[in-house]
């Protein structure tokens, strides 16, 4: 079986791989670390191990129990967000936060703590996980909830599937009145346009987002398309309906890695002309399918292969607002000139609800995601300046995303990484968590846990 890789496809490691069936008393033991690993949409190497064994999720698909009176439902972690919409949505529900793309499981989902278009208002997932259990490497399991066992509660939510294995989890979903969205398109000249529109839409609206050209300069840097939207009331019309919603086996592909001199400043930088200009003019108004408002690069099958055969580097940063306008325009200069040109940069503002998990990464401000072509160590440099800057803007960087963050910079974005500690399963680990804490000492096992040498695994059976 060829060894997965990330979504970003960099780095390239050698790791194991056992796939979770059933549940079982009994479970071989398997090579060096464990990690659980769902559909590997990390971006960098928090979803990898290398030298070490991941434990794949993707048959733990079980759906256990729904009630379409309260909008509750439990099911296994491998279960996807793509697999839940299809069960609920038809039936007046909906997650409450969902990332870009539906092709996450639920265990992911809590491991990362993802956010969504909708930060302001609702927060992130894992504030609507009711419960989970967690089930360690020496075959203990733990009902966590905020109200029972509230500290391996918020160790797990954003724990990067380090404190064992999520076996299934209950989730509070959010009623719908139709699977519609009444979105609205703002075209905003530059950075300062951005932040003004974006703050004043978050009263009204549950949705927004802005995707932003990168390689604008000067008056125009930051310029870019803010949408913004709610989900329609019953029956409504009046508006146009979007003619078609392209979604996941639409026949849009990328079939093969593309070659490196696709993605360069004069090609980018006309498609982003052109994208911009072609919906520059007053807002508009339209209905559209969740699917794409929600979803729209899962439209395209493999689509990152576009980056070519060395994969991307993705940097998502969180600046707080009081330094938000000068350190995104330092950033968004800065990669202008880098050289090396963001295909897709995309805008979003976190609001002041506080997440439940201790490594969580939203916090109150805005947050900028832009994709890098890996060219070596053009890009590696890049990448570093911009890190460098968020940390001087007191922000963070999301290590879903991240490939390349220092120890340094880890243990500055995330003060609660100490109290973190003591409740990571000795027999897990992952690259990421390697590289941004080299010195780690072997921990002691709390109640319940093994003694700090990795044990015999007992979880679920493998094949």
């Amino acid at each position: 079986m060829r060894s997965p890789q990330s979504w970003g496809r960099f780095p390239r490691v050698a790791q194991e791989t056992r796939a979770l069936t059933w549940r079982s008393d009994a479970l071989p033991s398997a090579p060096g670390t464990l990690l659980p690993h769902g559909l590997g949409r990390s971006y960098g190497d928090s979803c990898l191990n290398a030298d070490g064994t991941l434990l794949l999720t993707s048959a733990l698909d079980r759906l256990i129990d729904f009630d379409p009176a309260t909008g509750v439902l439990r099911c296994e972690s491998g279960v996807t967000l793509d697999t839940v919409l299809r069960l609920v949505a038809p039936r007046g529900w909906f997650l409450p936060v969902t990332p870009g793309t539906k092709y996450v499981t639920v265990g992911g989902a809590i491991a990362n703590d993802v956010h969504g278009k909708n930060h302001h208002r609702g927060g992130t997932f894992g504030r609507y996980v009711r419960r989970f259990e967690l089930l360690r490497s020496d075959g203990t399991r733990r009902v966590c909830a905020p109200d029972e066992n509230p500290d391996w509660y918020g160790a797990t939510i954003g724990g990067l599937g380090l404190t064992g294995l999520i076996t299934w989890a209950e989730v509070q979903l959010v009623p719908i009145r139709n699977p519609y969205i009444l979105q609205e398109t703002v075209p905003c000249e530059n950075l300062d346009a951005f932040l003004d529109v974006a703050r004043a839409s978050e009263a009204d609206y549950e949705f927004t987002m802005a995707w932003v050209d990168c390689l604008a300069r000067g008056r125009k840097l930051g310029r870019g398309l803010l949408f913004r939207g709610n989900f329609a009331p019953p029956q409504f019309d009046g508006l146009p309906l979007a003619k078609s919603h392209l979604s996941h086996g639409s026949g849009l592909a990328v079939p093969v890695d593309m070659p490196a001199f696709c993605l360069n400043r004069l090609s980018v930088s006309a498609f982003n002309w052109l994208y911009y200009h072609r919906q520059r003019g007053r807002p508009r108004q339209r209905l559209t399918h969740y699917d794409p408002f929600f979803y729209p690069l899962d439209a395209i099958y493999g689509w990152n292969r576009i980056y070519g055969a060395r994969g991307f580097l993705q940097f998502q940063c969180v600046v707080p607002y009081s330094t938000a306008r000068d350190a995104l325009r330092e950033i968004l200069e800065r990669s202008s000139r880098g050289g090396v040109p963001s295909f897709l940069s995309v805008l979003k503002t976190f609001g002041d609800i506080p997440s439940p998990g201790w490594l969580s990464f939203p916090r109150q401000g805005v947050t900028l995601a832009m994709d890098f072509a890996n060219r070596g160590e053009k890009t590696w440099r890049l990448v570093e300046d911009l890190d460098r800057l968020t940390r001087e803007a007191g922000g963070a960087v999301y290590p879903a995303k991240d490939a390349r963050m220092s120890p340094e910079s880890f243990a500055a974005y995330f003060p609660r990484r100490e109290q973190f500690l003591p409740y990571l399963d000795p027999a897990f680990s992952s690259s990421f968590w390697r590289r941004v804490n080299p010195a780690t000492p072997s921990l002691p096992a709390l109640e319940g846990s093994a003694d700090g040498a990795t044990p015999p695994v007992s979880l679920l059976a493998i094949r």
